[in-house]
C-alpha cells in the first residue's frame, strides 16, 4: 500500500547534545569532578548537516534557554533523568540544559548553588555556538532542585566561582516544583519525623539537609536558616511560579506557602504565583499532568519571549 502524506513543517527539527562538560570541581576530598550538562535545542537539522554540508531548517533567531535541575534529595541522580517529561518546553521554542551539580555526598553546601550558577554562565559564555539567547534565561527544577532554582531566582552575588568570569549568573524567570526553599522549616518537619518510631532514619545527619549541610547536627537548624533561599527575597528576585501539592508528605505544601508569603511581603506579589495542585503527592503524576505543563509555557511566555 502506498500512502502520500503531507504532514507540513510546522514542527521544527529538536537535536539533543549530551555530556557537554562545564565545570571542573573538586569533592571533598579534592579529588576532581567534570560536571556536564545535555542540552536540547533547536538549532536545525543536524543530521541533514553532517551528512551532505546542507540544511533545510531556516534559523528562528536566538532561543531562550531554561535550565533543569533535578531533585532526589541532594544525593545525585542522572542529569537527564526528567529530559523526556520535560520536552514539551523544547517543543514550545525554548532550548533546555540539563546539568549535573555536586550531590551531598560529593561536597556539602553551598557547592550545589556554585554549580548551577556555574551552569547558567557557561551558557552564556557559549551562547553563539548553540544559537541561544544570554538575554533570555530562565531555570525550573524539582524538589532538591526546586530550592536550588530559588536560589538562581534571587539573583544574588554570592556563592559565585571564578569559572567562567564576566558573564552573569542571574536568570529572568525561575519556575520552583515542590522546592523545600524554606530548609529550616524542612528541618523541623524531618526532627518531628525522626521522633517517630520505625522512621526511615534515626539522626539528622542521615536525613537529606542534614547530609546536604555537614557539620555539627546542634547547628544544624541554625545553618539551615542561613541556607533557605526564601530568606534572601529582594526586588532583585525575577518572577517566580511554584507548584505544589496538597498531599505531598515529603516538603509539606506549608514550605511552599511560607515561601509564596515571603515574596508577597518583598512586594513581589504581581510576579509569583503558587500553583496549588489538588491530590498531588511529592512529584506525583498529578504535577505533570499537560494541564499543569500549559501553566509552566505560559509563565515561561510572559517573562522570556
Amino acid at each position: 500500500m502506498r500512502i502520500v502524506l503531507d504532514p507540513g513543517k510546522e514542527k521544527r527539527s529538536i537535536n539533543f547534545i549530551d555530556n557537554i562538560p562545564f565545570s571542573h570541581v573538586k569533592d571533598m576530598n579534592g579529588n576532581e569532578i567534570v560536571l556536564y550538562m545535555s542540552l536540547c535545542v533547536q538549532n536545525g537539522n543536524s543530521e541533514m548537516r553532517l551528512a551532505s554540508g546542507i540544511d533545510d531548517e531556516v534559523s528562528t533567531g536566538k532561543q531562550p534557554v531554561i535550565v533543569w535541575i533535578n531533585g532526589a534529595g541532594f544525593r545525585g541522580c542522572d542529569k537527564n533523568l526528567m529530559a523526556a517529561e520535560m520536552m514539551f518546553l523544547a517543543e514550545h521554542g525554548y532550548a533546555l540544559a540539563f546539568i549535573d551539580y555536586r550531590s551531598s555526598y560529593q561536597a556539602k553546601y553551598p557547592a550545589q548553588v556554585e554549580d548551577c550558577k556555574t551552569a547558567v554562565r557557561f551558557l552564556r559564555a557559549h551562547a553563539d555556538k548553540y544559537n541561544l539567547d544570554p538575554e533570555r534565561v530562565g531555570a525550573i527544577g524539582r524538589s532538591a532542585g526546586g530550592y536550588l532554582t530559588a536560589y538562581l531566582a534571587n539573583n544574588g552575588e554570592d556563592h559565585i566561582t571564578d569559572e567562567w568570569n564576566g558573564y552573569s549568573s542571574k536568570i529572568k524567570a525561575a519556575v520552583d516544583l515542590f522546592g523545600p526553599v524554606d530548609l529550616a522549616m524542612f528541618n523541623d518537619y524531618s526532627a518531628k519525623l525522626i521522633a517517630q518510631p520505625g522512621y526511615r532514619w534515626s539522626k539528622m545527619e542521615q536525613t537529606h539537609e542534614g547530609l546536604l549541610m555537614g557539620g555539627d547536627m546542634k547547628t544544624l537548624r541554625e545553618r539551615c536558616e542561613k541556607a533557605s533561599p526564601d530568606n534572601y527575597v529582594s526586588k532583585n528576585t525575577c518572577p517566580i511560579a511554584i507548584f505544589h501539592g496538597d498531599e505531598d508528605t515529603i516538603v509539606p505544601l506549608e514550605n511552599s506557602e511560607h515561601y509564596y508569603q515571603k515574596l508577597v511581603e518583598a512586594g513581589l506579589e504581581d510576579q509569583s504565583m503558587l500553583y496549588v495542585i489538588r491530590h498531588g503527592g511529592h512529584g506525583t503524576r498529578e504535577l505533570f499532568q499537560n494541564s499543569v505543563k500549559e501553566y509552566i509555557v505560559q509563565f515561561f511566555d510572559k517573562y522570556l519571549k
